[in-house]
């Protein structure tokens, strides 16, 4: 049975999303959330908190491995600048949990989850739900993409 951790990074939201691979195939959702930082943080300190929070949950349920989603070209240089600074943060924290990393591109994520590379958001979404036959979408959306990215990523190594 392997566990997965799916993270969407992010400086102020950091999605996360553990998924358990069974023996017979089935997928089961063990934890997901954010982990967020203040607004009113200096962007160092941000950096720090998400180390320290994700060192926290790597801990408490010690996956097997982890998926991280690759970093896409953005018109919004500030943005990416911020988003790449919290992937370093987030790989150097797996690094050191010695779990080895993968990476996928949104668009994989969409062809693995939906079955279609363009899908939107919320189809997305809806097949995460029924992948891991939970009630309801989970919530907030940074979560519910890293439980695509461990999605992606146990579909991905299971061939």
């Amino acid at each position: 049975m392997t566990l997965a951790l799916g993270i969407d990074p992010g400086t102020a939201t950091t999605g996360y999303g553990l998924v358990r691979l069974m023996p017979d195939g089935e997928l089961v959702a063990v934890s997901f959330g954010i982990i967020s930082t203040p607004k009113d943080a200096t962007p160092s300190a941000r950096l720090e908190m998400l180390y320290n929070d994700l060192r926290k949950l790597l801990k408490k349920h010690k996956p097997d491995t982890a998926a991280v989603e690759k970093l896409f070209f953005s018109r919004n240089v500030t943005t990416a600048i911020a988003v790449g600074q919290a992937r370093g943060v987030v790989m150097l924290s797996l690094q050191q949990a010695e779990i080895e990393v993968f990476e996928y591109t949104p668009n994989e994520v969409k062809q693995a989850v939906a079955g279609y590379g363009s899908a939107d958001k919320k189809q997305v979404q809806e097949m995460v739900r029924a992948l891991l036959q939970l009630d309801s979408i989970p919530k907030p959306d940074d979560a519910a993409d890293a439980l695509a990215i461990a999605i992606t990523h146990l579909n991905t190594k299971r061939y």
